[in-house]
């Protein structure tokens, strides 16, 4: 489903994508196909970046008790503030 709305470009980012719209498809008409698949391509990025350090080899190792140490000193840390 197509969504309506309005953003804010500084000037440098409109004309960048701009021309990246003539420049793949011909046509300043193409403006928001072209900002969907930046913004698409953009955020999958992060997905996959957030997956690999999920499921990619841990450099550490804490038991629940080390665990629960740390995060009553960071707790602490935080409710002084």
């Amino acid at each position: 489903m197509v969504k309506r709305t309005t953003i804010l470009l500084d000037d440098d980012i409109y004309e960048l994508l701009v021309r990246e719209a003539v420049k793949r498809y011909g046509s300043v008409k193409a403006l928001s196909r072209v900002i969907n698949e930046i913004l698409r391509k953009g955020l999958k990025g992060d997905e996959d970046e957030l997956v690999q350090l999920i499921y990619s080899e841990k450099l550490v190792s804490i038991d629940e008790r080390e665990f629960e140490e740390f995060r009553r000193v960071m707790s602490r840390r935080l409710e002084e503030r």
